[in-house]
């Protein structure tokens, strides 16, 4: 039997051939019935982008680790609905047109095609009966039908709005094609410029979006991030007067700028004022010039502000700017920037000094006003106060500001003390402490904790009219407007006098034109298109235009998990009976960087449809998990730049499909982050061949010796007596061992397929395949031993099962989610050889006519379904389940006290086998008032407690 041949190509082929004439999991009905509805499960993985380039092995991971929980819960007897579609508008499909003329409708085709038979090849068992793509007009019709529905209500509306801009190409540019500033295209410097675009009013929904968290079986830092990108913060918008101060008798109100860069003269006794000099807030030696509004939601830290940043945008900025030349030039290079630069995590900070100051009425201090980006005017007002003890990003701000401006250097005054009251002085980024304690520092605060002095601190600034409480949110609406030819058309037109129209509902789907020029104009590509405005002049009227945006492709994938529910319906967007079946999604597994804005848009579409009838569902996805990345082999992100990426179609053609979906789902936890490794890939290539000859093996020899015809046999499957010597005999211990270790292994797979912890599930097959081979070895041995003694009179029956034909088939069953190709061959050759005995030659040994049909009847009780996949999940001996124990020896101070009966599932967990020694009763007086200074356990062996001398 070494010498059985596991040729995977042959088997895939014949696999996918036979699968596609059974139709297998395609075209599912979606009506359920009463009793179909407490079983549905409706599994879906993120909407797919179709790159030119195909498919790579980090694409495989969560599209394998759906598909093996599908063929899982579909033998477990459940309503399993696992569909595929397209995300295929966007910007790729358009650069590549620009650059090589084909049009983004031919990439895009050809771009699917691939992923599909890239998906097929490893036997995703997605239904493609209900197939979406986003660019089919079937599809794009419903997306603009919701934009309809959603203007008539008014959360749809036009406003201006500002766009990175090329000059150079002319053209629009994502925030993604603005590398430090500069057109990745071209390399000249992006300006920010404004535009008429749409919004959708996601706003209305920002306090539902927050509460609708509630109940929900996502990941807690998944929420977080949907609550961080939200927003709400209750605070205080906290009033100031604005100064500018003399500088050697010239006032930087009238255009002097010397503070910018080398700070001012009158100010090197510091920031703080002699309480003296002020009189009520009024400094005798300042003009006043207005007043400036900061937002705050932590106003108990207000003694500890020292000063004040404006968003460039802010109105008394550019007010600055029109008299102070570094001011000015300042915004310019701001106004460059993206927001998202502006944004990033790490940033260098810069700013420029504005040389007026706010005056601080509760410290009395005044506090310099600056200028920095990476405060944005659509948050709060735009406005910021600085508190550098208790802020990180407004400490390292002053630091830069204090290299700018060292004359005038910013203060960082500590007002809540650290955990166990530190009240050490902040100089330092790590000491900056933003938690919870009592104010220091800070007057009639002081001794206060942090909510009851946010709460006093609110209650006196409004009383004495400083400030007004209020809540802010960074939530801003969804800006959809693209100036992109590549995407679902703006359903809009416009009359002679420019007033927007909808489409009308009988004209849709408005479709996009065909006759574009791609080529960077400095307008929507759709103006070049000759037939889009010939087809407004005839339905609307002379003089009529279309709008020449498309939507953001956020858009087409925020609502897809919808249509699905009825994907072939042309009169609505889905049967409301459908929706109400089917949703919520009962497992949406997404990849950790869509975590933010298409779920957000996503439940945003759906409380609306919601409000307006269409759903009775307030959250689109029940249960929600993330995968990790598969990085390349020198751990990084898988990158054609980087030269990194691997393609699963050489691994797929060198080890197999199955090969591929178990490595993936073998070398860690899903959600982790795991390096490629081709010599672990090899490594589980040799567990398949190996399991697959011990199988075929085991089918031949059931087939040729199940039932043995005389009077010894047991009746189940199992060759052979049960006499006492028979019991205790090599062959008998050694199945005994492997069908409990079978038990054990449906257990483990039961209990870890449905939790999505695939690498313990796999691990469990490998510790099965070691014993069976292990056992297969023995068997072999003593077959060998029999045919040298064939005269002698033996104790046992040779060669004798390891496995019946039952447990088998247990084992392929329970191999089919992880291994479809495998455990599908594995299935049709027990079929064709336990059925087709009388025909069958097994290994050398030609079977007698007689015998064959003694055998097809014996075997003829066993069901076999049209395919592995279509077979029910085995069920296991909870008694034969149990886990094997262990005995560790447990020390103290290196001698040992006590022993501890371990269940051997739980050897390699050290908190638990830890906190169970230490409970041992035979411990209790060796730890009586001691102190454990460490804890020694070596898996397996022993463990030791070293006692305090």
């Amino acid at each position: 039997m070494s010498n059985v041949f596991y040729d995977h190509q042959a088997i895939e082929e014949k696999c996918l051939s036979y699968w596609d004439e059974l139709a297998l999991f395609q075209d599912v009905n979606l009506d359920l019935t009463p009793s179909d509805l407490a079983k549905k499960s409706f599994l879906l993985f993120a909407f797919v982008y179709p790159s030119g380039s195909g498919l790579h092995v980090g694409h495989i991971e969560s599209k394998t680790a759906l598909d093996i929980l599908a063929r899982f819960q579909r033998m477990k007897g459940q309503q399993v609905y696992f569909p595929v579609g397209w995300d295929a508008f966007g910007l790729p499909a358009e650069n590549y047109a620009i650059k090589t003329g084909i049009h983004p409708s031919q990439t895009t085709k050809t771009a699917i095609d691939t992923f599909r038979q890239q998906i097929k090849r490893l036997a995703i068992s997605y239904d493609f009966a209900n197939e979406l793509a986003t660019n089919d007009p079937d599809y794009y019709r419903w997306t603009q039908w919701l934009f309809l529905q959603l203007h008539q209500k008014g959360l749809a509306y036009q406003k201006q709005g500002r766009v990175n801009w090329c000059p150079s190409c002319q053209t629009v540019l994502a925030n993604e094609q603005v590398v430090n500033g500069l057109c990745e295209r071209c390399g000249s410097e992006v300006v920010q410029k404004d535009l008429k675009q749409w919004y959708f009013k996601i706003k209305a929904y920002q306090d539902e979006l927050i509460s609708g968290l509630d109940g929900l079986d996502w990941p807690t830092a998944t929420k977080q991030q949907q609550l961080n990108w939200i927003g709400r913060h209750e605070g205080v918008n906290i009033t100031y007067p604005v100064y500018a101060y003399p500088d050697d008798g010239k006032s930087l109100a009238d255009g002097g700028n010397s503070l910018a860069n080398e700070g001012n003269d009158s100010a090197e006794e510091g920031s703080s004022l002699a309480e003296e000099q002020l009189n009520q807030g009024e400094d005798t030696g300042a003009s006043r010039a207005g007043e400036i509004t900061c937002f705050s939601s932590r106003p108990d830290t207000n003694f500890g502000a020292t000063f004040v940043v404006l968003a460039p945008e802010h109105a008394l900025a550019k007010q600055i700017a029109e008299k102070n030349e570094l001011v000015a030039e300042y915004l310019a290079k701001a106004e460059k920037k993206t927001e998202l630069e502006r944004q990033q995590e790490g940033k260098q900070k810069s700013g420029v000094f504005t040389g007026f100051y706010a005056f601080n009425p509760l410290s009395k201090r005044r506090m310099p006003i600056w200028v920095a980006d990476f405060v944005l005017a659509n948050y709060g007002t735009g406005a910021v106060v600085g508190v550098p003890a208790h802020d990180k990003r407004d400490f390292e701000f002053v630091e830069f500001a204090n290299r700018q401006n060292p004359r005038e250097p910013l203060s960082v005054i500590r007002v809540v003390s650290g955990p166990d009251g530190n009240q050490d002085e902040i100089t330092q980024v790590e000491q900056v402490y933003s938690g919870e304690g009592q104010l220091m520092n800070s007057a009639f605060l002081n001794d206060l904790s942090v909510p009851e002095a946010i709460e006093t601190m609110i209650d006196y600034l409004e009383e004495k009219g400083y400030g007004q409480r209020t809540v802010n949110y960074q939530l801003r609406d969804w800006l959809i407007s693209r100036q992109r030819y590549w995407g679902t058309p703006i359903p809009i037109v416009y009359d002679p006098e420019g007033n927007a129209h909808l489409v009308k509902e009988e004209h849709l789907p408005w479709t996009l034109p065909d006759d574009v020029d791609f080529k960077p104009t400095g307008e929507s590509p759709l103006k070049s298109s000759k037939e889009f405005q010939e087809r407004v002049e005839r339905l609307y009227g002379k003089g009529w235009t279309p709008e020449y945006d498309t939507m953001d492709t956020f858009v087409d994938s925020s609502w897809y998990f919808l249509r699905y529910c009825d994907s072939h319906n042309q009169q609505a967007f889905a049967d409301p009976q459908r929706l109400e079946q089917w949703l919520p999604i009962d497992l949406y597994l997404i990849g950790p960087e869509h975590i933010v804005l298409h779920l957000l848009y996503s439940r945003f579409f759906t409380k609306f449809l919601r409000d307006e009838g269409h759903l009775k569902i307030s959250e689109p996805f029940a249960k929600m998990r993330h995968q990790g990345m598969i990085l390349g082999p020198d751990g990084q992100k898988m990158s054609k730049s980087k030269g990194n990426v691997i393609n699963p179609d050489q691994i797929v053609d060198q080890y197999g499909a199955d090969t591929l979906r178990i490595y993936e789902m073998f070398i860690g936890p899903l959600e982790a982050d795991k390096p490629w490794d081709d010599r672990a890939v090899a490594g589980v290539a040799r567990f398949l061949r190996k399991l697959y000859r011990l199988a075929v093996e085991e089918i031949e020899l059931i087939a040729e010796l199940w039932p043995v015809l005389d009077e010894e046999n047991n009746g189940n499957g199992q060759a052979g007596g049960n006499n006492q010597a028979e019991l205790s005999s090599p062959e008998f211990v050694g199945r005994k061992a492997l069908v409990q270790k079978l038990q054990q292994t449906i257990k483990k797979l039961s209990e870890d397929l449905p939790k999505l912890k695939f690498n313990t599930a796999i691990a469990s097959l490998m510790e099965f395949n070691n014993v069976w081979e292990k056992a297969s070895l023995s068997r072999n041995r003593l077959k060998t031993l029999s045919e040298e003694n064939a005269s002698s009179k033996s104790t046992f029956h040779t060669p004798y099962l390891l496995l019946s034909a039952e447990e088998l088939l247990k084992l392929i069953a329970i191999l089919a989610p992880l291994a479809p190709f495998l455990s599908e061959e594995l299935y049709g050759q027990a079929k064709y050889a336990w059925q087709n005995l009388a025909d069958q030659t097994l290994g050398e040994i030609k079977c007698e006519t007689g015998e064959a049909r003694a055998r097809r009847q014996a075997l003829e009780s066993l069901e076999f379904a049209a395919s592995i996949h279509l077979t029910t999940w085995p069920t296991y001996d909870p008694a034969l389940a149990q886990s094997e124990q262990i005995t560790l020896a447990v020390q103290v101070n290196g001698k040992v006290r006590a022993e501890l009966k371990l269940d051997y599932d739980l050897i390699n967990d050290q908190a638990t086998v830890l906190t169970q020694a230490k409970a041992l009763p035979a411990l209790e007086k060796w730890l009586l008032g001691q102190q454990i200074i460490k804890e020694i356990y070596v898996p397996g062996k022993i463990v030791n407690l070293v006692l305090a001398a």
